[in-house]
């Protein structure tokens, strides 16, 4: 039991189910396969229809689209959904985050460069800089920005009149966006995991434009297990893939899903092994908890905002732990999906670590 707890411990860092992407070779790929229209889009209906509602009546006044923040976890389509909606208006999308605007002047060059009704995309937005957010401020509201000249007690400034655009900025973490950014988006929404249904129908999509045959069986399973996210549903496509033209005659087959799957060591509920390796630590080290995050991140090995941003969003939403005020503990699920006996979690004893 011991060398297997370990083993899990010591697994490979590459995750293929992470929402994050993987790089510049994975964005590419994905482009071509990005919808390009509120029409094409699959999934999230609720949002497409304001949206689409917020292009539509913008473009009557001949007014660029309000402001809008996309916050949710990675991997659902916020970098996509800005491309729809400068697609929509007919105008330009510039690509930046918010680590690579480490400056003001970072800022002001891409400003000067938009025309009018152009989009803006902002990843990351909460790792803005607060001395780039004090130059966004004014554009945002009167499409406006002011140049220093000078430094000291003789400054001077040169005010710059922009073109009315459209910034949309992502999040992963809204709580960390300061109360001023987030006052001045007019449109603020949420971006949900996707339902199976959906990441099916991507899936079906994806499949015809890489010309790959897939039997529906199979497209069905990946949606299973790609964890409500579309950039892991289409990375589980490409991985099966290749192992259907590898160990198969090239098409995608659902004993073939179910062997790639099980050599990526991906279970029926999408876990991989740091998902598995973090219950099997509250469980196996914590009896099952409650227990602190920061002393299941020292037994893993893991940072903690690693655990929190990365593995545990995933295991909340299948109910596999809960948060108490005492730390993380699992549930009944948890304990049947790993195949152990189901043992209650006491609040008895000491709790290491305990940072609630």
């Amino acid at each position: 039991m011991l060398q297997s707890f370990v083993k899990t411990l010591t697994m490979p860092r590459e995750r293929i189910v992470q929402g994050e992407s993987e790089g510049d070779d994975e964005n590419r790929q994905n482009y071509a396969l990005r919808p390009t229209s509120f029409d094409a889009y699959i999934g999230q209906e609720q949002l497409i229809r304001k949206l689409r509602i917020a292009v539509i009546a913008a473009k009557s006044r001949n007014e660029p689209v309000d402001h809008t923040l996309l916050h949710g976890p990675p991997g659902l389509g916020k970098t996509t959904l800005a491309h729809v909606i400068a697609k929509e208006v007919g105008a330009q999308v510039y690509v930046t985050n918010g680590p690579a605007l480490s400056k003001g002047a970072d800022l002001v060059g891409i400003l000067t460069k938009l025309g009018k009704g152009d989009v803006l995309f902002i990843d990351e937005i909460h790792r803005l800089p607060a001395v780039v957010e004090e130059y966004l401020y004014p554009a945002m509201e009167d499409f406006k920005v002011d140049i220093p000249l000078d430094s000291g007690m003789h400054a001077r400034a040169v005010t710059l009149d922009l073109q009315p655009f459209t910034l949309i900025g992502a999040t992963t973490r809204i709580g960390l966006l300061t109360g001023p950014m987030r006052g001045r988006f007019g449109i603020a929404e949420h971006i949900e995991y996707y339902t199976p249904e959906a990441l099916h129908e991507i899936l079906k999509a994806n499949a015809k434009a890489l010309k790959l045959l897939a039997e529906d069986t199979a497209l069905w399973e990946l949606a299973r297990r790609s964890r409500g996210t579309p950039r892991v549903a289409n990375r589980l496509l490409r991985r099966s893939r290749d192992f259907a033209v590898v160990e198969g005659n090239g098409k995608l087959t659902l004993p073939i899903t179910k062997q790639a799957l099980e050599l990526a060591r991906i279970d029926d509920l999408g876990l991989d092994e740091q998902d598995r390796a973090f219950l099997r630590t509250v469980i196996e080290v914590y009896e099952g908890g409650p227990v602190g995050i920061e002393a299941v991140a020292a037994t893993m090995g893991e940072e903690r905002d690693t655990l929190e941003d990365v593995i545990e969003p995933y295991l909340l939403q299948q109910k596999l732990i809960k948060r108490t005020r005492q730390g993380r503990a699992t549930t009944q699920l948890a304990y049947k999906h790993l195949g152990l006996k189901w043992h209650p979690p006491t609040n008895e004893g000491e709790q290491l670590f305990n940072d609630e």
